[in-house]
């Protein structure tokens, strides 16, 4: 499954690094630990002038991490490093990793930017949820205690529907249509407190996310009946670029739309080296929406973000019509 570091990767390698006009790079010859401040390299893939630019005081990338280049022995293709500078996390890297030298795009700042478009999408784009949940007396949880999962991102019901033939208390027998049920999303405040049904306090706590605790409240249909569960949700924020995309809630197309965002947030105020301004324009022209000269890249990318972001919109409308409430009976409108 894609991941958040996919992600990175396809905006690297669709946009921000033409195959023809790379930075130069090399490989780490020796895994390295979180603190160890002399890097081994594969002098082998460097020229004279491009080993050279890791003299004192140039900045090269391992992963997310930066470093501050301190000496370079050309003998021992060595570099001794002061670690994680400019605000990156030192971290342990594995031989054969990539060293980019002065990267233009660092990679902390790609991923930084994919997590602030993310988040940038809801609520003209939104996750959807369907949950199986139980009816109880009262208010229903959504989550357990020792397993509250990601339900402090639901922002609203979309629609709730039991295939019981009778809604009354103890009338439990299923037939094969399904009938639209009456529910509330309930906001309680995080950590929650409860007494479950075996007479034990229990509490439901949140450490990430929205600070919110999610219940239900049923109106139309009595505890014990199995109800599904239409949910919108916020996108979850990613805290790796192992997470995948489908455990955040993104649907495959929204990539496109992210790798346009992230694109022109990182190129705002910059001036493009041609060979860049030139993969971009060319990579626009592909996509079917050509650029009208290298000075309109950033807003062309923009356009092209908020087309996509539309194209989506419309078909979550018409898959998930708006609902409105009249007279306690929910009706979903296009």
């Amino acid at each position: 499954m894609a991941t958040i570091g996919n992600l990175v990767d396809r905006v690297y390698r669709e946009y921000l690094e033409p195959m023809d006009d790379l930075q130069p790079y090399t490989l780490l010859s020796t895994g390295i630990n979180a603190s160890e401040t002399t890097v081994s390299f594969d002098g082998s893939l460097l020229t004279q002038e491009e080993e050279d630019v890791m003299e004192a005081g140039s900045i090269i990338e391992i992963g997310q991490e930066l470093l501050l280049c301190k000496e370079l022995s050309t003998v021992n293709n060595t570099v001794t490093v002061v670690r994680g500078v400019r605000g990156t996390e030192p971290t342990g890297h594995a031989a054969g990793d990539t060293i980019k030298i002065s990267p233009p795009f660092p990679r902390k700042n790609v991923y930084d930017a994919v997590l602030d478009q993310i988040n940038t999408l809801f609520p003209s784009l939104f996750a959807v949820d369907v949950q199986e949940i139980t009816a109880s007396t009262g208010y229903t949880l959504i989550g357990t205690h020792d397993n509250p999962g990601t339900n402090n991102y639901i922002v609203s019901v979309m629609k709730a529907i039991s295939q019981s033939t009778d809604f009354s208390a103890g009338s439990d027998s299923t037939g094969v249509v399904f009938a639209p049920v009456v529910c509330q999303l309930v906001e309680l405040p995080n950590p929650f407190t409860f007494v479950d049904s075996d007479g034990v306090s229990r509490t439901i706590t949140y450490s990430s996310g929205p600070n919110v605790v999610n219940a239900l409240q049923f109106s139309n249909i009595s505890a014990g009946h199995t109800t599904f569960v239409t949910f919108k949700k916020k996108f979850i924020e990613p805290t790796s670029e192992t997470d995948t995309l489908a455990s955040i809630g993104l649907e495959p197309e929204y990539e496109g739309i992210i790798m346009a965002g992230v694109t022109a947030q990182l190129i705002s105020g910059k001036d493009l080296p041609k060979a860049t301004a030139e993969y971009i324009t060319e990579q626009m022209a592909i996509s079917n929406y050509p650029v009208g000269s290298s000075s309109s890249i950033r807003n062309s990318l923009l356009q092209y973000r908020n087309l996509l972001i539309e194209q989506a919109r419309k078909y979550l409308r018409s898959k998930y019509p708006e609902a409105i409430s009249v007279n306690d009976i929910t009706v979903s409108v296009q």
